[in-house]
């Protein structure tokens, strides 16, 4: 699906997967982004917003959950 008006792909406002890591690490395992820019995402400018999306698609975030469970013995 694509904005007819810039023809970029439509994605959500935020990257957030709610696998959220940023307590304990300094880049979120389910997202992408910095502790900072999770922090300031509702302050972020659009272009802000769109040079965060880009880098952390290069990097192949978002990243689902992984709700697989051990197999049972």
């Amino acid at each position: 699906m694509s904005d007819s008006k810039t023809d970029q792909p439509v994605r959500p406002d935020s990257p957030c997967v709610a696998v959220c890591s940023t307590l304990f690490d300094e880049i979120c395992r389910g997202c992408g982004r910095s502790v900072m820019e999770v922090s300031n995402w509702v302050f972020m400018t659009p272009e802000e917003k769109d040079n965060v999306w880009q880098r952390i698609l290069s990097e192949g975030y978002p990243r689902p959950p992984d709700n697989r469970r051990a197999p049972k013995d």
